[in-house]
């Protein structure tokens, strides 16, 4: 957890006043058993009623200040605490944001959320507590033991025997629950796996009839979660009551010891009372520490998988080799040269020793079966993955030599399934680009034939679209994605079976609009229909990772037999004619 504290940089001058504020709270605390001790020995004993009076007032002024202390030291250990907790939060997102897919993958998006929030608030709430009881508790304990010493240094020795009973005490349980604390936030994960599994397949889940089956697994990942903070509370829940017992039985000690003392004449009535106060200030302390024991075991687990995310070094990134700062892709020619890349852990490659050309003015199209690696091909241009051998080219330049941020701004791509954001239509379609005109909306928006059933909605492009475009169908989602894409008039198009929601005749209107719009761009269209594909340049048969043949539709008819099998089950023999 020290490690999160390095983005403390810059809080250092509250954290001083923190400090000092509670080292004045302390001494206003510590002060006051002394002058109830006067009030006893100096002014009841000896029947000074003026006396009682002035030190009263004395301890009503100590009580104020040190409430006024109190109050400003809580304000400005919050204040440290939200921005230490706001900063480690943009640090964590700002980092993600860095992922490639494989990081995603291995960490897995609902134990990044979990991180990013439940995890982060943990370490942020027990930063608040630090900075309160652990530096006023070891402030009160050594001043407490100093305060009684000076009262009576003999009747110490019962403390001398009450707080290694009383720590070991905190030691042995804290120790007991730490391994729960840590169990608690992998189980969170699993129950926020499975609680975003159900609420986003809920469609999936009714139309099979799973819906009880998903309550079984959300009860169970429940229930776990719930024995182990159960098991965890019952554990933490004796410390509070032994740590009282030990507690009343030292001040019966005290008081048993100190009236001996008293009666001998080496201690005053006033005195026992101050003891007895420093001893109860020295053990709440303890009690202070004790709560931070509770509570930091489990920041202690939410810190370690945070800073797991933030040292976890994401597989793609702008090396040394990025020797193109300051250019810009200008032609858009994409070329794969031999490629092969595999995911971690497989048995074969996903995609194996490819090699094709995709210009500018011309559409390249990648047909295949299911799992033949088409999506893998189209993820390896924008970097989402990194080619493992052979090499990758845009404009001549290896894609990993030209940094993401130059190589994504030349490339649009419209993935297989479309993401919409909350928002407006407008704002989902200038997403591609922030600056673009109202014309070059409409424009996009017309290419992508969305424009009639945009002007159909309630508030035609200012219309609100919903959390992940739930107020839209699919076939809409895809024709704003596609005009999303279309605005930024990039120097490569890659669309990853992006017409599937469309219906034949809007699919055939939408390619023959894309053939004016993308003159001057590289296309390349993943599809699993035929009829998407059959007008391209150059249509890349995928069987297995590998290529089945290359040509026009003509051409591998005639030439490729994988081709012919999908061709003969989508067409009629007449259409093929």
């Amino acid at each position: 957890m020290l490690k999160l504290f390095r983005f403390l940089k810059g809080y250092q001058a509250l954290i001083a006043l923190v400090m000092v504020l509670i080292l004045l709270q302390s001494l206003a605390e510590l002060y006051l058993p002394t002058l109830m001790s006067d009030i006893v020995d100096k002014g009841i004993v000896e029947g000074d009623h003026p006396y009682i009076w002035r030190v009263g007032g004395y301890m009503l002024l100590f009580t104020l200040a040190g409430t006024v202390v109190s109050i400003l030291a809580s304000l400005y250990a919050s204040k440290v605490s939200s921005g230490f907790g706001h900063v480690v939060r943009g640090k964590v997102f700002s980092h993600v944001e860095k992922f490639s897919l494989q990081e995603f993958d291995q960490l897995g998006t609902a134990s990044l959320i979990t991180r990013t929030t439940n995890d982060i608030t943990q370490v942020q709430q027990v930063l608040m507590m630090m900075l309160r009881m652990m530096v006023m508790a070891p402030m009160m304990c050594i001043g407490g033991i100093i305060m009684a010493l000076s009262k009576d240094a003999e009747l110490t020795l019962v403390l001398v025997v009450a707080l290694p009973v009383l720590g070991g005490t905190i030691w042995l349980i804290t120790s007991k629950g730490l391994p729960y604390f840590k169990a608690i936030q992998k189980k969170l994960d699993r129950l926020n796996l499975v609680l975003r599994e159900r609420l986003t397949g809920i469609r999936v889940i009714r139309s099979f009839n799973r819906t009880e089956s998903e309550k079984v697994r959300f009860t169970e990942a429940n229930g776990d979660l719930t024995n182990t903070a159960i098991r965890v509370n019952q554990i933490m829940a004796t410390l509070m009551p032994l740590m009282m017992l030990i507690m009343n039985l030292s001040s019966v000690a005290i008081v048993w010891f100190g009236g001996l003392r008293i009666d001998s004449g080496a201690m005053e009535v006033g005195d026992l009372i101050a003891f007895t106060q420093y001893a109860m200030q020295i053990m709440f302390s303890l009690l202070m520490f004790s709560m931070m024991f509770v509570m930091v075991p489990r920041a202690s687990a939410s810190a370690v998988r945070i800073d797991e995310v933030l040292h976890q070094e994401p597989v793609i990134h702008d090396g040394d080799t990025a020797a193109h700062s300051g250019k810009t892709v200008q032609t858009g020619i994409v070329e794969f040269d031999n490629v092969t890349y595999s995911y971690p852990g497989a048995e074969r490659p996903a995609v194996e020793r490819i090699s094709f050309r995709a210009e500018p003015g011309k559409v390249t199209a990648i047909i295949g079966g299911t799992g033949s690696g088409k999506s893998t091909l189209i993820n390896l241009v924008p970097r989402f993955f990194d080619v493992q051998s052979g090499s990758l080219r845009v404009d001549g330049v290896d894609v990993r030599e030209w940094t993401q941020e130059q190589l994504r701004a030349a490339i649009a791509l419209v993935p297989q399934k479309s993401v919409l954001f909350t928002g407006t239509v407008a704002d989902n379609i200038r997403y591609g680009k922030d600056d673009a005109s109202d014309e070059e909306l409409r424009q996009a928006a017309d290419t992508a034939q969305a424009t009639d059933f945009i002007t159909g909605m309630s508030d035609g492009f200012d219309s609100t679209i919903e959390q992940g475009g739930a107020n839209v169908s699919g076939g809409q989602k895809q024709r704003l994605s596609i005009a999303r894409a279309l605005i930024r008039k990039p120097k490569v198009y890659l669309f990853d079976d992006s017409f599937s929601a469309l219906d034949y005749k809007t699919d055939a209107r939408l390619r023959a609009a894309l053939r004016d719009e993308t003159k001057e761009s590289a296309v390349i269209i993943v599809a699993q229909r035929v009829s998407t594909v059959m007008d391209a340049d150059q249509i890349i048969v995928l069987d297995e990772g590998q290529i089945a043949g290359i040509g026009t539709h003509k051409e591998l008819l005639e030439s490729s037999e994988v081709y012919r099998e999908i061709v003969a089950s989508q067409l009629s023999e007449e259409e093929i004619a």
